[in-house]
């Protein structure tokens, strides 16, 4: 066995590799860019050595500054965890000249599947089933489009070395064809050095569920059950779960033993993942085969008990696997979500800056990767995560920044213990989906196991605005708002000690208003009239009476009340007259006014919004690529303007009507806040 590994990654996969090599007794060493200099893996790790600037193409994906870290550590082995390196067989090669390990699959394996067109003939001639498509490579957008319309539209346009939603794009028409083939031509580039394209046909009403495998190097060969991973966004996973609620056993076995027979056609050695499509008759196709640790891999962990991370180590040290197919059970549900630097309210666009707050939910102590399901109780809790509180979420990386798993003995049950868990979940200083993470977990179609690949789109086509939750749940939160209010009022006025009997001078009879965040007005107000005691206090809204307990102290932003006994975790910020309260997605400005105070209110004016309609905006941080317009250009509505990459992701803004350019602000090559004008319209 190795006793010094080198992590060729960052964030939170390499502090997830971390935690199994120190439960293994194996010393660790981290790399790191001069962003990541006070990185969570840098911290965490035993030995931390620098390997560059800030981008990648300068620093993680550079094979001779990976090198000569290893060199300077004496590592044996290198974990790549995913993305970066973890599929170049240059990379593999290179180790494989140094004499270091290579915890991964061997070249030959890389090579063969990495490689979208090649994988593609080698499970045909499995006798894998296959997506039908164009196997040949795509020169030029013109190309692009000739062999789209012989497939016939839909097609998907898709990098030959990308991975992870990056040169992706669904094409539905020639234009989109052609755009769409040279947006990911370059991100392809931009993330992997690779710009080779292909395409095949787009499956419509898809499910995305892919099967884990693992192989070593002795001809061993097993799968591990699947993992759903239909709720995607612009082909980006969001979140996954496993088992699938879809499949039947005889699919799953069809999948698995499909999965390993392809494995072994290339003499795979290591964890990898098989990605089917499957369509609404239970008929799947390859889609690929990614020679890599996977980003949901913690869901198969929790459902069968298996570290993939240590059996990666252990096949790269050439041990045997410890067990068989028939060894595999599958136990429980496990959900994962998760959690991106974005700003769902603007069409998610990623938004970077410093964590001023991150405070996860509570994990269970008992639960480590390699530990039976449900060894900690009904629930495990469990974030794999890469940053802290403080610090930086930078411009240059994936804006993945945790994935939170709950596991529980059934599906509904791991789905309201990941809602819980959402709701518990605080962090400030960035935009980032947790709304949207809790409004899948509370939709009927998601609660069901009724989706496909398209379901964020057409649940949300219009984007995310926000949750609507049901009026006796709101009933509840005004309740607990003004509970919460009158303990606030009692610590004031005995902090200020104007008089003895504290709760005579704050009263009794409130104006609770709930408006949600954004809103131009509030419409949702309550006279609330409470009655307080010992253990908590009956609070009247309306014609209901809601008994309201819970242990929350002015300053604390976390509020663990119940209402009508049902537990409401509520995360909690002070504002002017009363609190910001998010929960189960909504995000709700609630103030609590004495009938007085509200009634003269009411009559303030509303402050109008300033007008930006003839602005070009900088929708998140990032990098102009180019300016598409010139100062005096008439544009037309739909026409590209501008392009800003973040992210890795390029991001095409469009003109929204007709106009002329009078005024051009920012150039290629300018790095850009959000809101930053970029030009301005006649």
């Amino acid at each position: 066995m190795f006793d010094k590994i080198l992590i060729a990654n960052r964030g939170e996969i390499a502090c997830r590799v971390i935690k199994t090599a120190r439960r293994m007794g194996i010393r660790t060493v981290a790399v790191y860019s001069d962003a990541d200099a006070n990185a969570l893996h840098v911290r965490m790790a035993d030995e931390a050595i620098h390997i560059g600037p800030p981008p990648a193409a300068e620093s993680y994906i550079v094979i001779d500054r990976i090198m000569d870290a290893i060199r300077e550590s004496g590592a044996q082995a290198v974990h790549p965890g995913y993305g970066f390196l973890s599929e170049n067989p240059l990379f593999a090669e290179a180790l494989e000249r140094a004499g270091v390990a290579f915890i991964g699959p061997p070249k030959g394996a890389i090579e063969a599947m990495g490689d979208k067109i090649t994988s593609k003939k080698i499970a045909q001639e499995a006798g894998v089933s296959t997506v039908p498509g164009h196997m040949g490579l795509i020169e030029d957008a013109d190309e692009a489009v000739r062999i789209s319309r012989e497939i016939g539209y839909p097609v998907m346009l898709k990098a030959s070395a990308g991975g992870g939603g990056k040169g992706m794009r669904i094409a539905w028409d020639d234009d989109d064809a052609r755009e769409g083939f040279q947006a990911s031509k370059n991100e392809a580039k931009a993330s992997f050095g690779d710009d080779r394209m292909f395409i095949e046909k787009f499956v419509t009403q898809p499910r995305h569920i892919e099967i884990q495998v693992l192989c070593d190097q002795h001809g061993n060969g097993i799968y591990l059950g699947e993992r759903e991973c239909s709720i995607q966004r612009r082909n980006q996973k969001v979140v996954e779960e496993a088992p699938s609620p879809f499949l039947d056993e005889a699919t799953r076995k069809a999948m698995g033993e499909q999965s390993v027979a392809l494995a072994k056609a290339v003499g795979y050695a290591s964890a990898g993942t098989v990605e089917f499509i499957v369509d609404g008759d239970r008929n799947f196709y390859f889609l690929e085969m990614n020679t890599r640790l996977q980003v949901e891999h913690p869901v198969t962990e929790l459902i069968t008990g298996v570290d993939l991370v240590e059996q990666m180590i252990r096949v790269a040290a050439g041990e045997p696997l410890s067990m068989t197919q028939g060894d595999v059970t599958l136990g429980g549900w496990a959900i994962e979500s998760r959690l991106y630097a974005e700003d769902p309210y603007r069409n998610f666009l990623p938004s970077i800056g410093r964590l001023t707050r991150y405070r996860p939910p509570e994990e269970t102590a008992a639960y480590a990767p390699g530990t039976a399901p449900g060894y900690a109780g009904d629930v495990v809790v469990r974030n794999d995560t890469g940053v802290y509180e403080g610090g930086e979420i930078s411009m240059f990386y994936d804006p993945m920044i945790a994935k939170l798993c709950t596991w529980a003995p059934d599906r509904t049950a791991a789905i309201d213990a990941m809602a819980d868990a959402l709701d518990r979940f605080e962090v400030e200083g960035i935009g980032h989906n947790l709304p949207f993470l809790s409004a899948v977990m509370a939709h009927p179609k998601f609660r069901a196991g009724d989706m496909t690949t398209a379901f964020i789109a057409e649940e949300y086509p219009d984007g995310f605005a926000g949750v609507d939750l049901p009026d006796a749940r709101l009933e509840e939160i005004a309740a607990c708002a003004a509970a919460m209010h009158r303990v606030a009022e009692i610590r004031r006025t005995r902090v200020s000690g104007r008089m003895d009997n504290h709760e005579r001078v704050v009263g009794d009879d409130w104006v609770v208003t709930l408006c949600w965040q954004g809103a131009e007005a509030c419409e949702l107000r309550h006279r609330c009239r409470i009655e307080a005691d010992r253990q908590g206090a009956t609070v009247q809204v309306g014609d209901r009476a809601v008994r309201v307990e819970g242990a929350w102290t002015p300053g604390d932003s976390l509020a663990d009340m119940t209402a009508d006994g049902t537990p409401l975790a509520l995360k909690v910020d002070k504002i002017t007259s009363g609190f910001r309260i998010r929960h189960a997605g909504a995000d709700l400005a609630v103030t609590v006014r004495s009938p007085r105070q509200a009634e003269l209110f009411a009559l303030m004016p509303v402050k109008e919004a300033a007008d930006t309609s003839k602005l070009l905006l900088c929708p998140m941080p990032g990098l102009v690529v180019r300016i598409d317009v010139a100062e005096g250009q008439a544009v037309e509505e739909g026409q590209a303007l501008a392009v800003v990459e973040a992210m890795k992701m390029e991001n095409v803004l469009r003109a929204e009507r007709k106009g002329t350019v009078s005024k051009v602000r920012a150039g290629a090559g300018d790095s850009l806040a959000v809101d930053d004008v970029i030009m301005e319209f006649e």
